[in-house]
């Protein structure tokens, strides 16, 4: 029995590790394409966008979560819940602005950037933008926030 629980834990880190290798052939495909770093950031945050839109509903019907009573309550079920279901980390929640309508998520652990080395001349790409992307799709598509895990 303890062969198939390993193997479940396999399947998932060679899933992820797959995950990093396409996310970094896609990176690398949108710098030969476009001219310059901040296109490319564009490009990324356009696919992040359209993830999120989609990935929304799925990240709803498997987290059985409710409404959420209010942003921090939203900022904290993206953290604990939604990182760890589809990245299996979960970052810090810091920086919250006075008015308590915008955070920073902080990953100490960012899986996309596994085996990844950028070249000097693409210093003001954004590499992980798409999460950016996929966070504010999201977002968009829910618009009132929708929480109540046990995290």
């Amino acid at each position: 029995m303890s062969r198939q629980a390993n193997r479940g834990t396999e399947s998932k880190k060679m899933s992820s590790e797959l995950f990093t290798l396409t996310y970094g052939a896609l990176v690398t495909q949108l710098c030969k394409d476009y001219e310059n770093d901040e296109d490319v950031n564009k490009q990324l945050d356009k696919m992040g966008y359209n993830i999120g839109v989609r990935l929304i509903e799925d990240f709803l019907a498997r987290s059985n979560v409710g409404r959420c009573h209010d942003f921090r309550e939203t900022a904290d079920v993206i953290a604990k819940v939604a990182f760890k279901m589809y990245l299996g980390i979960t970052p810090s929640i810091t920086n919250w602005s006075p008015a308590g309508d915008e955070f920073s998520l902080i990953l100490e652990n960012n899986p996309l950037v596994d085996f990844v080395e950028l070249p000097d001349n693409h210093s003001s790409l954004i590499y992980s933008n798409l999460l950016c992307g996929v966070l504010r799709g999201a977002l968009e598509m829910i618009r009132k926030p929708r929480c109540t895990a046990d995290t």
